[in-house]
């Protein structure tokens, strides 16, 4: 008889439901079925990933082939850029099995599926639209400009863009999606492209001004970063337009 440690290993190991397993429901000793119980929690974990990502690759094929998908970070810090990106992704994604909302992900699976989409993207493109530029237009413009141009430099020319809560000054047909980076695959790929563009940013302009702590808060209005602007003041990579370095500047 195997020993409980080897019965779990094994189901560890396992990656698909075997007919070995009929004699581990048999098994009635404590350990075994706990071991047991993991596998069969971690194969339903795994179908319902596989079931949302087949979801979000069909909602993305409702619009055809080639399809870009659009999205950004940083539309509320009060400093450093917007950034934005598009992303057309090829039919057969399931390299991007786990590919989600950036919001929803750990900064490590944020890195990690960067560096799938990156590889697997048929053409991916990423814009930052700098504090000035949104001080001049304002963020909703800026950030409308921003997705426009990086739809307009994907090196493969998109069929159809689909874009999160957004409608873009663009010939291509589009549509704007609400909780796009929820429904589509390819809004996710462009979500988790920005956001880890944008930390990374943040993160070197922390090194140049260390007394803001970007790398901890990426330039939103935590307590931290506005007793930081009170102490020293706004850089020229805070947005002039948002308050309270409004009034600051002002005084």
């Amino acid at each position: 008889m195997q020993t409980i440690k080897e019965i779990a290993a094994a189901l560890k190991a396992a990656t698909q439901y075997e007919a070995w397993m009929e004699e581990i429901q048999q098994d009635e000793r404590t350990g075994v079925q706990k071991a047991w119980q993991q596998f069969l929690k971690r194969m339903d974990k795994k179908q319902r990933l596989q079931q949302e990502h087949e979801a979000k690759i069909a909602f993305d094929a409702q619009f055809g082939q080639l399809v870009a998908g659009v999205d950004e970070a940083g539309r509320g810090p009060l400093a450093g850029p917007v950034v934005t990106a598009a992303v057309i992704l090829p039919e057969n994604c399931q390299a991007l099995l786990g590919l989600n909302d950036s919001k929803q992900l750990s900064k490590e699976a944020r890195e990690y599926m960067c560096t799938l989409v990156k590889k697997h993207a048929l053409s991916y493109s990423i814009h930052f639209q700098s504090a000035k530029i949104i001080d001049e237009l304002n963020i909703y413009e800026a950030t409308k400009q921003s997705m426009a141009t990086s739809v307009e430099t994907l090196k493969i020319k998109p069929n159809f863009v689909i874009v999160d809560a957004m409608t873009l000054p663009i010939k291509i047909p589009q549509q704007s999606i609400i909780k796009g980076d929820a429904k589509s695959l390819a809004i996710a790929a462009a979500s988790i492209l920005a956001k880890t563009a944008r930390d990374q940013y943040m993160e070197e302009l922390a090194q140049q001004f260390p007394q803001y702590g970007f790398e901890q808060h990426a330039g939103y209005g935590t307590k931290q970063h506005l007793e930081a602007l009170s102490a020293y003041g706004p850089t020229l990579h805070h947005r002039a337009s948002f308050e309270p370095i409004k009034s600051m500047m002002k005084g």
